[in-house]
């Protein structure tokens, strides 16, 4: 204890001076300054003043949200030998994954001799004054229902499935149980996104509710130089990037016909085979307009499209699009392309053919408003029948841009990347085929 009063007071010391403290230390002192959390940590990455009962950590990836959650836990942990945990995470595997046995997790941010036994069998963690945490998975809410906490950490809530309300009911069943000690507390920690859990946490009782904002931005001595580089010339300042690295929470447009969180239900990494195989192409009015839309879409066996790749360009030639094309049609063994033919009629098909493509190119032509011939390819996503096997930044900030009997409110002039999803998709799923007869003799 009196080593931990004392490391205290390097905190409000000149650099000087502490130095000259730290010099004086001994050995033991030193093991122990390495761990002490408030020396090291961001002023954000400290429980917030107050009388809150839930403390939202909403920011960016690699922000430093899992040490704070983490941090948080061993303090009241030590502090508190009655102390009865819940960590909460999307599934079991990922508690254990990263609230405990990840490089921020519990068993990395205490020091040795403080050490928490953990028990994968039992799910517990225990450390050596008595207190406990035990591990639950937001996929499981009935799991909840009962046991009786006096903290909780809750990771990445707006990763939690909500299929059948399962996010609410695990959230509801952990409040319920929130009932021991004097004073029962909450962290939540997440990259934000427009789901009913976090809107709703948001839109309670401000006096209760403790929020911190950040961006990967913030963390830059803790990630490599590199990383921040590569995610922000893949994202920029789209409004997944603004998302997930700037950690703002983008509301969906009124009337739109997509929203985040229909998208983000639509993600998926197993597919089936592919049965058939279609690229869709919105070619640019001239070689300095709009990008040109390359999106590649497949229907499985299942009957479930999947939209495989964004192959778009910004501003391109028609030779480069066509050879775009061409390259993405070899790559994911296309069986047509359908383009449209609005702007440049048959000379579409005279580029693509020019390019070396051997499919069959299938020219359309649009009658109708982008809006009212995206509303069925909408109503696929609603019904389940489409799937994103990954993700298509670009792509989706467009098709949350096309407003329902409306127009285009989204980044660009123009939803070239959406017009390529449309055409495809409804080639895919909404042409209607002949189906076979018997010719009677």
């Amino acid at each position: 204890m009196a080593n931990s009063r004392r490391l205290q007071t390097l905190l409000d010391m000149e650099p000087k001076a502490r130095r000259e403290a730290l010099a004086r230390m001994s050995e033991e002192e030193r093991k122990e300054f390495i761990w002490h959390w408030e020396l090291w940590a961001r002023t954000e990455q400290l429980a917030p003043q107050g009388d809150w009962r839930t403390w939202l950590i909403m920011a960016g990836r690699g922000f430093g949200k899992t040490r704070a959650g983490a941090e948080w836990v061993r303090a009241v942990a030590e502090a508190e030998p009655a102390a009865r945990i819940a960590l909460v995470a999307a599934s079991l595997p990922e508690a254990r994954a990263v609230m405990v046995e990840g490089e921020s997790g519990l068993l990395a941010v205490c020091p040795p001799r403080r050490r928490p036994h953990y028990e994968p069998s039992l799910r517990r963690v225990t450390w050596p004054n008595g207190a406990q945490a035990l591990l639950f998975s937001a996929g499981e809410p009935e799991s909840l229902r009962g046991p009786q906490h006096s903290h909780a950490w809750c990771d990445e809530i707006a990763k939690w499935d909500n299929a059948g309300s399962r996010a609410l009911s695990a959230w509801d069943n952990l409040l319920l149980g929130l009932r021991l000690g004097e004073h029962p507390r909450l962290v939540a920690t997440t990259t934000p996104r427009a789901v009913p859990l976090l809107r709703r946490l948001l839109a309670g009782p401000g006096d209760e509710l403790a929020v911190t904002h950040g961006r990967t931005e913030e963390n830059l001595g803790n990630l490599p130089d590199r990383y921040l580089r590569d995610v922000r010339r893949s994202f920029g300042r789209s409004l997944l990037g603004r998302q997930e690295l700037d950690g703002e929470l983008i509301e969906d447009l009124p009337g739109a016909l997509w929203t985040r969180a229909m998208l983000e239900d639509c993600r998926e990494t197993a597919r089936s085979e592919p049965v058939r195989v279609v690229v869709g192409v919105d070619p640019p009015a001239s070689s300095g307009g709009d990008a040109c839309g390359i999106v590649v879409v497949a229907q499985g066996g299942d009957g479930i499209a999947r939209v495989l790749a964004d192959a778009s360009l910004l501003k391109p030639s028609p030779e480069r699009w066509a050879r775009k094309v061409a390259a993405a049609s070899e790559a994911w063994q296309a069986d047509r392309v359908v383009a449209e033919a609005n702007q440049g009629g048959e000379m579409v098909r005279s580029v693509l053919n020019a390019s070396g493509i051997v499919l069959p190119v299938k020219l359309v032509h649009a009658s109708r408003a982008k809006t009212a011939r995206a509303e069925p390819v909408a109503a696929l996503y609603e019904a389940g029948r489409v799937r994103h096997a990954g993700v298509f930044p670009l792509l989706e900030d467009e098709l949350c841009g096309l407003i329902a009997g409306g127009g285009y409110e989204g980044p660009g002039r123009s939803p070239d990347r959406a017009d390529a999803l449309v055409w495809a998709l409804s080639e895919l799923m909404l042409e209607r085929r002949p189906e076979p007869r018997v010719r009677m003799a």
